[in-house]
């Protein structure tokens, strides 16, 4: 596939970019070119995110989607990007602003406009939101706030095991802005839906996510109705957060990699 864009693999809060070495192996045997450079601030590994949540904190939405922006520009050709979570958001608006040449967007988290704020998702972002001055740091999940919010479908060990392979602390500041993003009129949450000439998007939603429910991505599909732009939705029922990088994740990749060869990317 000499003509395969290059792809660009953004990962989402709580999570390394090394989180992607399985789906940057698979694609690269595709014939794609695939990366997944980290949000600005994050080190090289896990080891060395734990050890300074300083570099990792306080960077919001915008910080994150003018530094993909930066990288794209180093590209010959646009890329797909592939995002997971807060990394789905950001997918997201890189297309709506025609920086990308497709998106794949994972239990992706709220955009401006989505109104569906179920209780799992309160609780599973609570760490964040229980102190305010959290705005401006790095917050850690502990294993059992993990397992609720990311490996609620897995079996303790494997939840616990993944927490312990690719965790990071995160930036409270995106879930603050988030979760204002309907009392803003300039939010950095906000995409532009209506962007008809975009590239296509495929959202995928996993039926048992306590962190991004589906009804939140069906609500979010709901926002680009106004484009004429290929939007699409797939469906794991029974999928956690997790769907990524647990011991399902091959049928997640396999199910994008099929998407974007029906759109001929």
């Amino acid at each position: 596939m000499p003509s395969a864009p290059p792809v660009l693999f953004i990962h989402g809060l709580w999570l390394h970019a090394t989180s992607w070495a399985p789906w940057i192996e698979l694609f690269s045997e595709k014939g794609y070119t695939a990366s997944a450079p980290g949000w600005p601030g994050d080190p090289d590994t896990v080891e060395e995110a734990r050890a300074a949540p300083e570099r990792i904190a306080d960077h919001g939405i915008d910080d994150v989607v003018d530094h993909y922006a930066e990288i794209i520009a180093g590209l010959d050709t646009r890329p797909v990007v592939v995002g997971h979570s807060f990394g789905g958001m950001i997918a997201q608006k890189l297309l709506g602003l025609d920086l990308a040449a497709g998106a794949v967007a994972i239990d992706a988290a709220q955009i401006k406009g989505v109104l569906p704020l179920p209780l799992s998702a309160l609780r599973s972002t609570l760490p964040v939101f229980k102190n305010p001055a959290n705005r401006h740091r790095a917050v850690s999940l502990t294993p059992d706030q993990f397992r609720y919010a990311f490996g609620n479908t897995l079996a303790p060990e494997e939840s616990d095991a993944l927490y312990e392979r690719w965790t990071i602390p995160a930036p409270g500041k995106p879930l603050f802005e988030a979760a204002a993003a309907n009392f803003s009129p300039r939010s950095p949450a906000a995409v532009d839906t209506r962007n008809a000439s975009r590239g296509p998007l495929l959202l995928i939603t996993g039926g048992q996510d306590h962190t991004v429910p589906e009804a939140v991505t069906k609500a979010t599909l709901k926002q680009y109705r106004h484009s004429d732009a290929v939007t699409e939705l797939r469906e794991f029922p029974d999928r956690g957060h997790s769907l990524t990088i647990d011991h399902g994740w091959r049928d997640v990749a396999d199910a994008s990699l099929s998407w974007l060869a029906e759109q001929g990317l």
